[in-house]
Parts: C-alpha cells; sequence; structure tokens
C-alpha cells in the first residue's frame, strides 16, 4: 500500500474524528436529543476504527513500533488518556462544570497528540 495514501488517510480520519468528538460532546454537554443519534455514535466509532487502522498501516508500512519509537509511545499514552477524558466528558456523572473542564482536557491531549506527531518529539510543540 501506497505510505502516502495511508498517511492522507490517517489525517483525513484523525481530522473527522475530533470534529464528530467536539460536535458530540457539546451536544451532550448540552442536553440535545440528537447528541445520543445511534447514527452519529456509529460514525464516529466506524472513522475511530479506520484511524487506528491507518495508524497502524502507517508504523508497519514505516518499520516503526512505540517500543522502539519513543515519541510513538508518548503519542499512544495521550490517546489513551484522550479516549479516558472523552469517556467521561460523554457517560460521566459529574457536574456541568466539571465535565466542561474535562472536555477542555481532552481538547487539550489531542492538541498535543497532533504536536507529538507532527514534531515526532516526546514534548511536540509544547515543549
Amino acid at each position: 500500500m501506497d505510505y502516502l495514501l495511508v498517511k492522507l488517510i490517517h489525517q483525513s480520519t484523525v481530522a473527522l474524528s475530533i470534529s464528530l468528538f467536539t460536535v458530540r460532546a457539546i451536544g451532550v454537554l448540552s442536553e440535545a436529543r440528537w447528541a445520543g443519534w445511534a447514527g452519529l455514535r456509529i460514525a464516529q466509532h466506524v472513522n475511530d476504527t479506520g484511524l487506528l487502522l491507518s495508524a497502524v498501516t502507517l508504523a508497519t508500512l514505516s518499520g516503526m513500533a512505540p517500543w522502539n519509537t519513543l515519541w510513538l509511545a508518548v503519542k499512544i499514552g495521550g490517546l489513551l488518556t484522550y479516549i479516558a477524558l472523552g469517556t467521561l466528558v460523554m457517560r460521566g456523572k459529574y457536574p456541568l462544570a466539571v465535565r466542561c473542564l474535562l472536555l477542555g482536557c481532552a481538547l487539550l491531549v489531542f492538541a498535543f497528540i497532533v504536536s507529538v506527531a507532527l514534531s515526532r518529539s516526546v514534548t511536540g510543540y509544547f515543549g
């Protein structure tokens, strides 16, 4: 498979993923009925599956692995943190102010993940 094509797919699914997450989170926090629509949740999961598959394909094509590429390990750690924060935003039983703060933290972690990927540095552009 062509590396540049897979990279474009990965970048596109990243952009769609953060867009879907942000829209759904705003809907959930504002208690909009459409935020719980099954089609929206399914679209997000299908896109995130494509995102994960493209990420694994990129790593395979380039010969990188998290155990020998530190910035990739940091990126994966950031992804797990982002997922945990996103879950708390979407399903958490916390007060609205706390969930808004968690959303802000999730978006900051996402920005960190992107900066690590672009800079290929463990501190990204934050260091």
